[in-house]
């Protein structure tokens, strides 16, 4: 089964930030994507993983 793509709303409604939230973290490159075109689109599995990072790295820092 391929691999699920999501817009710039459906990445903030999966994340469950605001659009613009989604839109600087991609202008500052804070946040993995790809363009086709105009779109901004992110792969779910790579969201995931991405997400993962994150906690990783905040769970490190903790320490």
């Amino acid at each position: 089964m391929a691999n699920k793509k999501l817009s710039v709303q459906g990445v903030a409604e999966y994340l469950g930030v605001h659009p613009d939230t989604i839109y600087n973290m991609v202008r500052e490159k804070q946040i993995p994507h790809f363009r086709i075109r105009r779109r901004i689109l992110f792969s779910v599995e790579t969201i995931d993983a991405w997400i993962r990072e994150q906690e990783s790295t905040t769970c490190q820092e903790a320490i």
